[in-house]
């Protein structure tokens, strides 16, 4: 009688920790974008058509992600992100890949500190295309004839670099210098 009693206690722990691992596991997984902002997204529209003629798709929402190749404060107190834009994953994590679609830019109607949005952090961008501007209009530093899609940003997730120390892959990026930084922005 008191081995019967003890199994059924084991193996009721046993499945409350697979539920609980299930959960966790479940709720870890999902796109870093809100499922609202997602919602109003139209996946068919890809980089590569919105960048021939941003213009065309103004007040459209897109989600697109990339690396950060400079951040760029205005006088008027927003700021502008100029992003390479890589693939996104399932996730919405850029993926790093051989053929390059383009730049584009991301408005933040605010001040942002620039240290979590250092040259070579990988970001999750949803926003609403607002045209394009030419480089010569940013900042001398950009390419003065590159014409770049605009977006107003309403989120920005910023991904954490892990190094992994025992990892056979090597490490696309040194992290020396500054702190791991993961977060979203909501707009």
């Amino acid at each position: 009688m008191q081995d019967g009693y003890l199994i059924i206690k084991i193996m009721k722990k046993f499945l409350f920790c697979i539920f609980l691992f299930s959960f966790i596991f479940a709720s870890g997984c999902g796109h870093v974008i809100s499922k609202d902002l997602k919602a109003k997204t139209d996946p068919s529209l890809t980089f590569g058509e919105i960048s021939k003629n941003p213009n065309t798709y103004k007040g459209k929402i897109v989600i697109w992600g990339g690396e950060v190749i400079q951040t760029l404060p205005e006088k008027d107190g927003n700021t502008l992100l100029e992003v390479l834009e890589w693939p996104l994953s399932w996730r919405g994590k850029p993926r790093r890949t051989v053929s390059l679609q383009g730049k584009f830019l991301v408005l933040v109607k605010d001040h942002l500190d620039p240290s979590p949005y250092q040259r070579g952090k990988r970001v999750t961008v949803a926003g609403e295309i607002q045209g394009s501007m030419l480089g010569e209009e940013i900042n001398p530093a950009t390419d003065p004839t590159y014409r770049y899609p605009l977006l107003l940003s309403k989120e920005v997730h910023v991904w954490e670099h892990r190094s992994y120390p025992y990892s056979s892959v090597p490490d696309d990026r040194q992290t020396w210098g500054y702190r791991n930084y993961e977060g979203v922005l909501r707009y």
